[in-house]
């Protein structure tokens, strides 16, 4: 299974009182990953983005294994976990060397920006192609 990467290193700035990672964090992690995803794989949707399309983020969410603390270089792993006409879902490991730390998923709705507001739409077809590289095997 083909795994996109997004490597971080963690700053003090990202600790809580206690010295580890602020659990919030993980969530913010999961968007650097797939923005860079984005940027590197399906950059036309950058341009869509400035103009009608929008990725909504509806559902998110992250489970917590092993605290991570500062300097720890955290390895993000994504993979498609489903891809329907309007929707997608992207599934997320972090590791920090073979240390699984924590799992993480998040499910992002295709909309199109009009007057009247957002309105559903179908995933891109570069964005279909480029995350079908990446499916998550069963």
């Amino acid at each position: 299974m083909r795994t996109y990467q997004y490597f971080h290193r963690v700053l003090f700035e990202e600790t809580n009182l206690v010295g580890n990672v602020y659990y919030a964090n993980h969530i913010k992690w999961q968007g650097r990953c797939r923005e860079m995803f984005l940027f590197e794989h399906a950059p036309d949707i950058l341009d869509l983005l400035k103009s009608s399309l929008a990725l909504v983020t509806i559902r998110c969410g992250c489970d917590y294994f092993e605290e991570m603390m500062p300097f720890d270089e955290i390895r993000v792993e994504m993979t498609l976990e489903e891809l329907t006409q309007t929707r997608i879902t992207l599934h997320f490991d972090y590791w920090r060397g073979d240390a699984l730390m924590a799992r993480g998923s998040q499910q992002v709705a295709c909309m199109n920006r009009t007057e009247q507001g957002l309105s559903v739409a179908e995933v891109p077809p570069s964005l279909k192609s480029a995350l079908e590289a990446y499916k998550k095997l069963p």
